[in-house]
């Protein structure tokens, strides 16, 4: 349910905000939406500061609202602390993260509001029972199929590079695009002759380029079946393709002295 300004709301005293935080930290549902909607004003002034960036308003007032109701929950009374004080930054933050993940992927706002959904019931099962929902626990939770709960939340994921390191060792390094399979290496190497030049390797750099090229197989794959580890089989990898490299780049004259020393 979304929720919108209420120009006739009555604005609430620091005493009464601090009852019905209390009361609604105990879990009275009736306090928890008297002080959501009676700083409802608060949320959409924050919401104005970011009026030139190009996000629906509407989208971002939703946002400053689940800001809002972490504020409430999280709220310590044992300080005196205006709660404007604390709930500030927490409803900025909230908008922050929205607009920076927003930027990277373009989702519908139907997915985009399951997704903030998911994240306030997530904060408050945590809360509740100190530890995270399972996926059916959500769909139960919401009234929504698993798969819908699986897709809105990957759709707000950042995607990753596929050249993201995973692993740095002493120049030694692996990254996403290694541990994937790509269908199209096969092809690409079957127009090249490098039947002979690949004959020239010794039989472990010619299982490591039949693997990973003819097979399609990971550096993890190859890494278990020939007995060494992974980033081993990285750096074996990259010195072939540049012995290779320099092989297939040398004139006939150099090819032929190369044959013969070898």
């Amino acid at each position: 349910m979304k929720m919108s300004v209420d120009k006739t709301e009555a604005l609430l005293t620091q005493e009464e905000m601090r009852m019905l935080i209390q009361q609604s930290q105990e879990g009275d549902k009736e306090s928890r939406r008297r002080m959501i909607e009676g700083n409802t004003r608060l949320v959409w002034s924050i919401v104005q500061r970011f009026a030139s960036r190009g996000a629906d308003l509407e989208d971002l007032f939703q946002i400053g609202c689940i800001g809002l109701m972490k504020s409430i929950d999280k709220f310590d009374l044992s300080y005196e602390v205006k709660f404007s004080t604390y709930a500030v930054p927490m409803i900025v933050g909230e908008i922050q993260r929205f607009l920076r993940d927003d930027g990277m992927v373009k989702v519908s706002r139907s997915i985009r509001e399951l997704s903030f959904k998911i994240r306030h019931a997530t904060d408050s099962y945590v809360k509740k029972y100190g530890t995270s929902p399972s996926i059916t626990e959500l769909a139960a939770e919401l009234d929504v199929a698993v798969d819908d709960i699986i897709l809105a939340s990957d759709a707000l994921r950042d995607p990753a590079s596929l050249h993201e390191q995973l692993y740095d060792s002493e120049g030694d390094s692996l990254t996403l695009m290694d541990q994937l399979r790509d269908d199209r290496s096969a092809r690409l190497f079957d127009h090249i002759p490098l039947r002979d030049v690949i004959s020239r390797l010794n039989k472990r750099d010619q299982t490591i380029i039949y693997m990973r090229y003819y097979l399609d197989c990971t550096q993890s794959d190859i890494a278990e079946r020939i007995g060494i580890s992974q980033v081993q089989v990285s750096r074996l990898e990259k010195k072939i393709l540049a012995q290779l490299k320099t092989w297939m780049g040398a004139t006939p004259e150099e090819k032929v002295e190369k044959a013969r020393a070898d």
